[in-house]
């Protein structure tokens, strides 16, 4: 029996998102944005989405008179990334 897939995780630009944020510290929304060619607000949507599951800590703070919003992913984030690699693995029998 195939394994259930995240539906978080299985959505193309949320798992992007966590794929990005697994090879660095943290990431600021607009290298996130420049990486994923996403829109502002598909991204953010995504994010908020992806914090409320507790996938990703957000933090936002200014920086001078702008804010700056980044993003790292969390132990909860890179478990859930694991069992939905391995999920897919399963489904191409590797």
């Amino acid at each position: 029996m195939l394994q259930e897939l995240d539906p978080l995780l299985h959505s193309q630009l949320r798992l992007a998102i966590v794929s990005i944020l697994l090879s660095v510290d943290e990431a600021d929304f607009v290298y996130l944005k420049e990486q994923t060619g996403a829109t502002a607000g598909n991204l953010s949507v995504q994010i908020d989405k992806l914090a409320a599951a507790g996938y990703i800590r957000v933090t936002k703070e200014f920086v001078g008179r702008k804010t700056r919003t980044s993003c790292q992913i969390t132990e909860k984030g890179c478990e859930a990334f694991e069992r939905y690699v391995e999920a897919i693995k399963s489904y191409l029998k590797l």
